[in-house]
């Protein structure tokens, strides 16, 4: 009789415990607004620190157009990395339980917990949380994104940080918002309209809800596709690719992607991805 109590109080406090955690789930942060590194390779992400808005360098000041350009891609690169890094951490714990999925394996707590968290960042409505299609959608969406298109976008869309959207509110990639308040009104939007140029506390916030936006939203998912066909033939993941899948980023369509493309070319954008994707390899694997 004490033995069959024993049990039951067992399971029932576990079940008390494991509701505590996936309750903890629905406040996990998996957008942190600065990371600092870390060692392990079974990291979900980085740690986020304290956000700190980090002054912008006065780009129009630069009036040589090389040192302009160089003294952007300086400051962004290692911003861009940074997200990177996460995402491919991200990337990893999800494989790993993708693969315990595929085995038949039970989840740890841990597990449902990111899983869970997963999901509602990278806005996957799932009915079964550790379904193989919900895995298979995620990992359509937890992947990187190659430095030279965010360079080149982030150049585009903010005039080489010197648009008034840049300097004021850190949007340096043209995100719309539709709640008043939520950015700054443009100057030549059209009365009826309601829209405003998102900005955000620091530039991580914003380089963060570009990874999101290009990850999640239904209008980029040839973006994403592009990437997992490249990933299935073990082609680099190159921002000349995915840029195809950005004609609905501006209403200039095919124009569009025909500018970023000679951007990357011109400054020769395609290096950064070579070597993002070495880095990737080291942080994560520690295989050099």
């Amino acid at each position: 009789m004490w033995a069959k109590r024993h049990r039951y109080l067992g399971r029932l406090l576990h079940g008390l415990a494991l509701s505590v955690m996936l309750l903890g789930a629905a406040r996990l942060n998996l957008r942190p607004q600065t990371w600092a590194p870390q060692v392990s390779s079974d990291a979900v992400a980085l740690a986020p620190e304290e956000a700190s808005a980090q002054a912008l360098p006065d780009f129009g000041a630069i009036l040589d157009i090389e040192t302009k350009k160089r003294t952007f891609f300086e400051f962004l690169q290692p911003i861009v990395d940074a997200q990177n890094l996460r995402v491919s951490r991200q990337r990893i714990k999800l494989l790993k339980i993708s693969a315990k999925v595929d085995e038949h394996t039970p989840l740890s707590p841990q597990d449902q917990i990111f899983l869970r968290a997963l999901l509602r960042t990278y806005e996957v409505n799932t009915e079964h949380f550790d379904s193989p299609e919900a895995l298979k959608l995620l990992l359509l969406r937890v992947d990187v994104l190659p430095p030279s298109l965010v360079l080149a976008q982030a150049a585009n869309e903010s005039a080489w940080g010197t648009s008034r959207f840049a300097r004021e509110g850190y949007s340096f990639f043209g995100q719309w918002c539709y709640r008043e308040g939520c950015g700054l009104v443009p100057e030549q939007r059209n009365a009826s309209a309601y829209y405003e140029v998102q900005s955000f506390s620091s530039i991580e916030a914003s380089v963060d809800a570009y990874f999101l936006n290009l990850n999640t939203f239904d209008r980029y998912n040839e973006l994403r596709q592009i990437r997992q066909g490249l990933r299935d033939h073990r082609a680099p993941i190159d921002g000349l690719s995915l840029a195809e899948g950005l004609s609905d980023y501006s209403g200039r369509g095919q124009a569009y992607i025909r500018e970023l493309r000679q951007m990357i070319r011109d400054n020769n954008l395609l290096r950064h991805d070579y070597a993002e994707a070495e880095a990737a390899t080291v942080a994560t694997t520690g295989v050099y």
